[in-house]
């Protein structure tokens, strides 16, 4: 009969094991147009990116392209997300052997004495004993609730999504990279820009002065060629100080200290690549923050199960057996076998509202993420339509801006001329190289705004306008 109720037990046990109690999963449907309203016939026909996820090839610089394989490989921040993504792997396998029955072994070799004053003790029991026993013992909980699957469906969700925040914080990286390099090859351009100007200001300082030793030029002459000299000198140390803490930046990137890591200056600035003509909207769906995002939500869905399943009675099925004896001599023998077979359930009738508590702070839980799942697909809508917008505006400033470097440089001529001839006086050539200094390096500049807005809308698509994930690692 014991026999026959066991197996009842179990055959009920294992039907009922794993029905569900967490709630349908709906994430919220946030509305997405079928593309970017920013995006228009300004752009052209783009390049392809490569399926493997290495977006900057698309700049054509191999020393960015070696300085990004190296944040791959010794980047300290990215090291740490991978250690977390392999604990999150280790704690789905540890909620899942929840769901697996426990065996284990126990052996106890012991000498004993017990009390002359014990109760009920007999007048022929010795004072001194041994007990020697071998046992094996099995048990399971059967997950009737669905409380432990729910458990290992969050975790999963949540191994996931820390892949997801892996891949989010690569790719943040690389951006990273790609940005405070642009920024230096820019600082590299303007710093040649200025030498030259350095070396032109330096000729027309040496003319001042020679012109005013010979009674041509005044005094006023020489100090304001002086005090263009000395500004566009001032403006090349600035730079040169900009330069260092961006190199220095890039160091800790790919994961080297700064006193050891070396740039080279290099002459101009990568080329801004063509963009597609129409960014689909469905672009998002690969970006790992949002993915990471939907992720923690269906966990925390699934966390709602777990205390919904704290409500409903914990039953354990189980035995153990083994052999006991006075004496390891003859342990293993008939006469000296025990065992132990049945289930046991457990209820908790009154736990001063500790599990409501936990149902609530899971419906909480559900709450947050579904407003953050929300805030990040609104956030990355915006900053695509912001990159987009950008390179838009930025393409057409660059246009007038190129009129205006290339007008200044003839009024810097033009003024240069006329003064050598003697019909404006030198304000009039102080005037017009200031204006096209501040032309020249505008114009730098905005290359390097432009090539930024770029690396940032491929940051904002996921890591480039294909339609294929970027895939965890």
């Amino acid at each position: 009969m014991p026999k026959r109720l066991t197996l009842a037990c179990l055959a009920v046990a294992t039907a009922l094991s794993g029905c569900g109690t967490a709630p349908a999963y709906r994430p919220p449907v946030v509305p997405a147009p079928p593309a970017f309203k920013e995006a228009g016939p300004w752009t052209t026909a783009a390049p392809a990116l490569p399926v493997d996820g290495s977006w900057w090839t698309i700049f054509a610089d191999p020393v960015l392209d070696g300085l990004e394989r190296k944040v791959a490989s010794d980047n300290p921040t990215l090291q740490g997300a991978l250690g977390r993504y392999e604990a999150a792997q280790a704690y789905v396998r540890q909620a899942g052997a929840g769901l697996l029955p426990s065996f284990g072994v126990r052996a106890d070799v012991t000498q004993n004495r017990q009390s002359d004053n014990r109760p009920l003790r007999g007048g022929n029991q010795p004072d001194v004993y041994a007990a020697d026993t071998l046992s094996a013992g099995i048990g399971w909980e059967p997950d009737l609730w669905g409380g432990l699957h729910a458990r290992v469906a969050a975790s999963r969700a949540e191994a996931q999504a820390s892949g997801d925040d892996l891949a989010a914080i690569r790719l943040a990286l690389e951006t990273a990279l790609a940005q405070r390099y642009v920024e230096l090859r820019g600082l590299d351009a303007q710093a040649q820009m200025l030498t030259d100007t350095v070396s032109a200001y330096a000729q027309a300082d040496a003319l001042i002065r020679r012109r005013f030793a010979g009674g041509i030029a005044s005094g006023i002459d020489v100090a304001r060629a002086g005090a263009l000299l000395a500004d566009a000198r001032a403006q090349l140390a600035d730079i040169a100080a900009s330069r260092a803490l961006v190199e220095h930046a890039i160091a800790s990137l790919v994961g080297q200290p700064a006193s050891s890591f070396t740039l080279a200056p290099a002459a101009g600035q990568p080329a801004i690549p063509a963009l597609p003509p129409a960014l689909p909207s469905t672009l998002l769906q690969r970006r790992p923050d949002v993915v990471a995002a939907e992720r923690r939500m269906f966990a925390a869905n699934q966390e709602i199960g777990v205390a919904h399943a704290a409500f409903f009675p914990s039953i354990t099925l189980g035995g153990s057996g083994g052999v006991q004896n006075t004496a390891l001599a003859g342990l293993v023998a008939a006469p000296n076998t025990l065992w132990s077979i049945g289930p046991s359930a457990i209820l908790s009738i009154f736990d001063g509202g500790r599990r409501r508590a936990a149902l609530a702070a899971a419906r909480a839980r559900w709450t947050e993420t579904t407003a953050d799942y929300r805030g990040r697909v609104l956030t990355a809508f915006q900053e695509v339509e912001d990159g987009l917008a950008q390179l838009h505006h930025f393409g057409d400033e660059a246009n007038a801006q190129a009129d205006a470097v290339r007008l200044a440089g003839e009024a810097e001529q033009l003024a240069l001329n006329r003064y050598e001839k003697g019909v404006v006086t030198y304000l009039d050539v102080a005037t017009a190289q200031a204006s096209a200094l501040q032309a020249r390096r505008k114009a730098l500049d905005l290359q390097t705004r432009r090539l930024d807005a770029c690396i940032r809308l491929i940051g904002a698509t996921g890591g480039g306008w294909q339609r294929n994930p970027i895939a965890n690692q």
